[in-house]
């Protein structure tokens, strides 16, 4: 009966010991992640994100990949230019795992392999630029990087998706006189826009000047041909009262004489008429006054001129 109970207690002990063994062989693998797994020693499998099961002693994961996309942020590498400046150029890596199997087999310690891959890379390419082309080409420089990289880092289950040089610091006397350069190049712009400045307000005040003589001009023209129009118009007028006035008075002169060609004229009406047009012939201002002694001549005289009116 001992005995009995003892080897039933022997054979729970193994089935609890069996099925911890197994409960720690089950593997359940995250979203994002992928396991390599060896059996003795090599390769076995892959495993994608779900539940697995291993043999326990023979299978082993060996490798666990995050198949997000990595940023590798790298310490400055110092490099030389073209014209001999050295600098340091801190860059940023933007990568992804595409094969995991090769990333865990192609190279020992993949991201240090990519940092010296990096470093040389960089220096390849800065080397045959010169400090401005480095400091103005930074699209160029990060295209060429990751093509290079992207191609080298292909065997090794890499994908290098973007390259950004995060910054590039030359030596303290060309950043001194950069800054130098910067100044004086502001100064010179300001200098440029001011001028502009002047000469545009020269411009506009010259040309205000130039519109407002105009004008004045307009202005001096118009007015003189309003008032050369008013004098003619004046003129005109004059013209038209005078001969008006004279047209009046030979109307009435020669309705006088009809008049007088009508009338039988008396010799003393006509030797009145006599006196009062010496009268108008003296108007006053005369000190002496010839009156003809013979007054029959002049009512002789004005009878030849009733003759010729008559006729």
């Amino acid at each position: 009966m001992d005995s009995l109970s003892g080897g039933l207690t022997a054979l729970i002990v193994i089935a609890v010991i069996i099925l911890i063994v197994l409960v720690a062989n089950i593997k359940i693998v995250p979203q994002a992640y992928t396991y390599i797994v060896e059996r003795l020693g090599g390769y076995h499998a892959t495993w994608e994100t779900g539940l697995h099961f291993s043999i326990p002693i023979i299978d082993r994961v060996s490798k666990k990949i995050n198949m997000k996309e990595l940023v590798a942020d790298f310490p400055p590498q110092p490099v030389i230019t073209k014209d001999n400046v050295t600098m340091q150029i801190d860059t940023v890596i933007f990568l992804q795992v595409t094969d995991p199997k090769l990333y865990s087999y192609g190279v020992d310690n993949p991201m240090k392999a990519i940092e010296n891959l990096t470093a040389t890379t960089l220096r390849n390419i800065i080397g045959d630029l010169e400090l401005d082309q480095t400091l103005t080409s930074r699209d160029i420089i990060n295209s060429k990087m990751r093509s290079i990289l992207d191609t080298a880092t292909d065997p090794w289950g890499i994908k290098i998706n973007r390259v950004e040089l995060k910054n590039i610091m030359p030596p303290k006397e060309i950043q001194d006189s950069m800054e130098k350069q910067m100044k004086a190049e502001r100064e010179r712009r300001e200098k440029i826009l001011q001028a502009e400045g002047e000469k545009r307000s020269a411009i506009l005040v010259a040309e205000g000047e130039k519109e407002s003589a105009i004008l004045r001009a307009e202005a001096d023209k118009s007015a003189a041909i309003l008032k050369a129009e008013a004098d003619k118009e004046a003129q005109i007028r004059r013209a038209e009262g005078e001969a008006e006035a004279i047209l009046a008075v030979q109307k009435a002169t020669a309705e006088g004489l009809r008049m007088l060609s009508g009338v039988d004229v008396t010799s003393q009406v006509i030797k009145l008429k006599s006196l009062e047009a010496l009268e108008k012939t003296a108007d006053g201002k005369a000190t002496k006054l010839i009156i003809p002694s013979d007054m029959q001549n002049l009512t002789g005289i004005v009878s030849s001129i009733k003759e010729a009116v008559k006729e």
